[in-house]
């Protein structure tokens, strides 16, 4: 057995040991110190790990299999800094996580922080793999509390998205250029709270993705799944157990859309999308996409097309529970065994 162990050490010590988990190291950052000078020394599997308090700055995260965590959402929070030379301070984002098409950066974890008050994005996150964003609360950012583009595989659990300026979350093929959607290989988006926001979560052009588990209120709108004229189409997702409710916030009209107010769950120019088993619940309002779960086409006239609405409890939404607002052209959409009151056309419900 001696002479096991020793022609053991010294074949690793001839060969050279693989590394090991126990050899990943831990970055501890405490307020004052900078958050992106330790990001910028971690290697792949290492922690960052903020200490509790107030942090301003931006923080762009290149590293593959690198966690980001604070203290907690309550006592983590990174807010603006200074004016700064860093390309995700001067988008207005605070934690940027950014590789290309061709090469991802992978396994990247942010959790148990808030993010607050950025000009653009709390997070962004663009050309990413197995992405895991949990725990973290955005809050207060110009544009989009959580925002993913051109990624694959990511995981947006257990976070808070409130009062920020478009959505609270925000799903995109990608936001530069036209293309048909993008398959996300399975990107799941579960148990997050969205309130206060224009949009609680939209998925724009993406294909292959799971929203479910998610309470969406006190939004202009809780859910939206946007396509357009582009193929693949925007489709095969699920949209399943959320609790839509009360998300009755006035938000005035853009160059692309309506006001909004009192929409539940909204499909636009989508296809094959399983909308199934949520609660959506007192959503009113008077905008042409208001009401519980609505079909309505594009703004770039895409129909929607073989959606399933179906095993919803759908009630007091106006102008109406069900609305299949895009029944002249849209084809093979169905409605059946939802719990509901009024239906646009009747006979929905």
């Amino acid at each position: 057995m001696a002479y096991l162990a020793c022609t053991a050490a010294v074949t690793a010590s001839v060969l050279g040991a693989a590394p090991s988990a126990d050899h990943r190291s831990v970055h501890r950052v405490h307020p004052g110190e900078s958050i992106q000078k330790a990001v910028n020394s971690a290697h792949p599997g290492d922690t960052v790990l903020l200490s509790p308090g107030t942090y301003h700055e931006s923080v762009r995260v290149t590293v593959a299999n690198l966690t980001l965590r604070g203290s907690s959402a309550r006592s983590t929070v990174i807010v603006p800094g200074k004016a700064s030379a860093s390309s995700c301070a001067k988008a207005g984002n605070g934690i940027c996580v950014t590789g290309t098409d061709s090469k991802r950066v992978k396994g990247v974890t942010v959790s148990s922080l808030t993010l607050r008050g950025f000009a653009k994005q709390g997070l962004w996150a663009s050309g990413t793999d197995r992405l895991t964003v949990q725990g973290v609360v955005a809050e207060k950012n110009g544009q989009w509390g959580i925002a993913q583009e051109r990624s694959v595989r990511g995981v947006f659990r257990n976070n808070v998205a409130q009062n920020n300026g478009d959505a609270g979350l925000f799903l995109s093929n990608t936001v530069s250029t036209e293309e048909g959607a993008r398959d996300t290989l399975g990107t799941v988006v579960s148990h997050n709270r969205l309130a206060g926001n224009r949009i609680g979560v939209t998925v724009r052009r993406l294909r292959n993705l799971t929203v479910d588990h998610n309470e969406a209120t006190g939004n202009c709108a809780a859910v939206f799944v946007v396509g357009d004229e582009n193929k693949p189409r925007v489709g095969a997702l699920s949209v399943v157990r959320n609790y839509v409710h009360a998300n009755n916030k006035y938000c005035p009209k853009t160059p692309r859309l309506p006001f909004l107010q009192g929409s539940g769950i909204v499909l636009t120019g989508a296809e094959k999308t399983l909308v199934a088993e949520n609660r959506v619940e007192d959503n009113v309002g008077t905008s042409p996409l208001s009401g519980g779960i609505v079909l309505y086409k594009s703004f770039v006239g895409a129909v929607n097309k073989d959606n399933e609405i179906r095993d919803n409890v759908v009630q007091r939404n106006g102008k109406a529970d069900l609305a299949n607002r895009d029944r002249v052209k849209g084809k093979g959409n169905t409605f059946h065994d939802n719990t509901c009151a009024h239906s646009e056309p009747a006979g929905l419900c």
